[in-house]
């Protein structure tokens, strides 16, 4: 919802594309692996780490007035927090929020709210995390470079994830997506 109380429109893959292009070109970054807590600590974040009890929440954003803090959760393996500061990053940019706190989720599912796709603004988050840290030109670049890449070779995958610090879930994820755009 708007501040007016009415609905906003949902930000489409190119407009999140577009932002995260923006963001990338204004850190001077070019490669991966995308160091996102260093954008975040250039975009004024503070990023804390922190063990949070339980198991079900992965990150949050506090944004008061010029102050802006992503909290992780510094029990979950180093992927995942890379993952949750891109999407805190992606509610920063995104949307206007004074407070989102994220529950635990999973890169290929997302959480049970935006796999359903219910909840806009956590689908957006998803795809601008996803965007961020494996950005498309960079995949594009990548998947050229391997004359002909072979989603059934295991080491081809992780590679892929290594050199973006993400999960092989998630690079098969991603791949898929960006070679959906090429069909279209």
């Amino acid at each position: 919802m708007t501040q007016q109380g009415s609905p906003r429109s949902p930000k489409s893959v190119e407009d999140i594309r577009a932002e995260v292009v923006k963001l990338l070109a204004r850190h001077n970054v070019s490669q991966a692996p995308v160091d996102v807590e260093k954008i975040a600590r250039k975009e004024n974040i503070d990023v804390k780490y922190s063990p949070f009890e339980g198991d079900t929440m992965s990150g949050a954003l506090y944004r008061m007035d010029d102050t802006a803090i992503i909290a992780v959760n510094s029990l979950n393996h180093p992927n995942r927090r890379r993952f949750t500061i891109a999407h805190e990053l992606g509610h920063f940019v995104l949307h206007n929020e004074a407070l989102h706190v994220d529950r635990s989720f999973s890169i290929k599912h997302r959480d049970a709210t935006s796999s359903l796709a219910i909840d806009p603004e956590e689908i957006e988050a998803n795809r601008f995390a996803a965007e961020l840290l494996m950005p498309y030109d960079l995949i594009c670049a990548d998947l050229k470079l391997a004359q002909e890449f072979d989603f059934e070779t295991d080491d081809a995958i992780a590679q892929l994830a290594s050199k973006y610090r993400v999960s092989e879930q998630a690079m098969i994820f991603r791949l898929n997506t960006v070679l959906a755009t090429f069909t279209k």
